[in-house]
Order: structure tokens, then sequence, then C-alpha cells
């Protein structure tokens, strides 16, 4: 079944429009594919807004993810929604109009839980002609911001979420989904680009509002192929430090990267022998910003790592 795209209402993406009912999808996303079945209208209508993009495989067919956003209870004054994997309840009802932040929520937990065939980084990823930039950071750290703001500036997009890296390698899997922006971060992005394209909002969540960004706007969004890796960058948001680029020590990094890996430990030997190729070769750093065109200039700056640089040379 093909559902027809439609936009999310509002100013920014043009007249708001009944979404087709009930959404039933298969969506390869990165290296998954995703079954998602919905009755809901607002998670319908950012599917179809955020995701009308996505290549399509048939509903019939093997999925690594079953999941549907579903109306919870029988009374209809109660507007509540639940998040279903394989059929079962995984973390209890929300209100009907936060269905759709935990619809993403929902998919961001599959791949944290389910997924240990690569190290996995908590982290934004971005790319341009010199590689990939990987930027872990905690939730505030202003990483979504500058990953939404690069992808809007010609960057492509790898990931929001997630770095998926190979065991062995110094290359990023692609596994780009809409980017999840919080609180003051959708004014910043709705007045840096009018060229944004913005799903449902989610208010008065566990993070406030939440609002995603459509982040499949490369030509090659959708390419498959891993990326090779350029730095290791740890943003951080600060209105009040001086904005610097600053070289961190590798020890240090990989004490922090451990830390923002889902399954560092789980991988035992061999996360640490994933984490330690990884940082060994690749440049790491600490980026303090208050000002997005600054902190977009400063990541144009960072060099390549040795092996990006010798696999360019023979190029």
């Amino acid at each position: 079944m093909r559902v027809q795209l439609l936009p999310f209402g509002g100013d920014d993406n043009g007249p708001e429009r009944s979404p087709v009912l009930p959404y039933c999808e298969s969506l390869a996303v990165g290296p998954y594919t995703y079954r998602i079945r919905t009755t809901l209208p607002n998670v319908a209508a950012g599917l179809q807004t955020l995701y009308g993009d996505f290549p399509r495989t048939d509903t019939a067919a093997f999925v690594d993810f079953d999941i549907a956003l579903r109306r919870h209870g029988i009374f209809p004054g109660r507007r509540l929604s639940r998040f279903c994997f394989d059929g079962r309840d995984q973390f209890g009802p929300v209100p009907v109009e936060q269905a759709y932040a935990s619809l993403e929520w929902g998919m961001n937990w599959c791949v944290s839980v389910h997924c240990n065939e690569y190290l996995k980084l908590h982290a934004a990823v971005v790319a341009s002609d010199a590689g990939a930039i990987i930027m872990p950071g905690v939730p505030g750290a202003g990483k979504s911001t500058l990953c939404a703001a690069l992808g809007l500036s010609g960057w492509r997009i790898l990931s929001d979420e997630h770095a998926l890296i190979r065991p062995g390698s110094r290359q990023v899997v692609p596994l780009c989904r809409p980017v999840s922006l919080k609180n003051e971060s959708i004014d910043v992005i709705r007045r840096f680009s009018r060229d944004a394209v913005f799903g449902p909002p989610s208010l008065d969540t566990h993070k406030g509002t939440v609002q995603h960004m459509k982040g499949d706007i490369h030509p090659e969004s959708h390419a498959a192929e891993p990326v090779p890796i350029r730095a290791l960058v740890f943003p951080r948001f600060s209105r009040d430090e001086p904005q610097r680029l600053r070289a961190r020590p590798r020890t240090v990094s990989f004490v922090l990267a451990a830390y923002h890996s889902f399954n560092y430990s789980l991988l035992g030997e061999a996360g640490f022998r994933a984490m330690s190729h990884l940082i060994e070769a690749t440049p790491c750093f600490d980026l303090v910003y208050r000002d997005l065109e600054w902190a977009m200039g400063a990541l144009e700056r960072v060099p390549a790592s040795a092996a990006l640089r010798q696999s360019a040379e023979m190029a």
C-alpha cells in the first residue's frame, strides 16, 4: 500500500490536510526496515511529512521492527496513545498530543536496545565531501541544533541519534531520520532557515516541547554506503563561555566516547577494540559555541584523520 504524501499543517508547510488512514508502511531507514502502523491522524500526518521520501518495502515482507501507535483506553474523553513493539505495549500510555514524539523515541529505542552488530554512540552525525563528523553529547549540549543547521546548509545528515560504527573500521553507517529539536531550538532553526520542514509539535512532554525536522534533505540522504570518519567533535552550547574549537587528548576522548556509547560495555573486549581502533587515528575536539554560523565555520576547519587524508591522496 502506498499512501499519498500530505504536508503537516501550519504556516511552514502549507495548508493542513487530513492524512490518509489507516497508515501502514514499511520504511527502509539506513540498514533497518520499520513497519509502522497507526490510526492516529497527527502521527500519520507527521510520517507523511517527514518520511514521505524514504524508500518503501513490501509491507508483507520481513522487517526488523514492527511497531504501531494506537489509541489507549475505552473512554472517549481520555485521549491517550501507546507505542507497541511486536504487538506489545512498551512504555505505557502517553497523551495523543505527544504520540508523534513517542513514535520517534520508540524508533530510537528499537536501535538502542536491539542492534549490537555496531559500536553505537549517542551522537549526531553529519558529512561533507571531507568525510563524516561524529558529535557525541548529552541532551541539551546543542548537537541536534547544530546538526539541523548544518543539514540546512548543504551538509548531509547521517543521524541525529546514533553513530553506527562497524567494529574494526573507521567508517560510520548512515541512519538518516528526522532531527529532534526541543524548546528554544525549534525557533532557532525556524529563524535560521525558511526551508526547514517540521512535523507535528508534541507539547508538555518530559523534555518540554518537541518537534522534529525533516532530515533527508540532501541528494544522497538515502545512500547506504558507509562514510569515512573525519573527526569526533564534542559540542557544547554555552551563552557565557568564549567560543572555541580545541583539540582533546585521545585518552580523555576515549573515556568520554565510551560514556556516550549505548553498548560499549555490552560488547566487552570487542567494544574496547572497536573504540581503540576508532580513537587512535581520529582527531578529537571540544567545541564550545553560542553562534551557529561560527560553529559551522569551525567545523569546516576541522582536519581530517590521517587515514582519510591518505585515502584522498591515493584517489
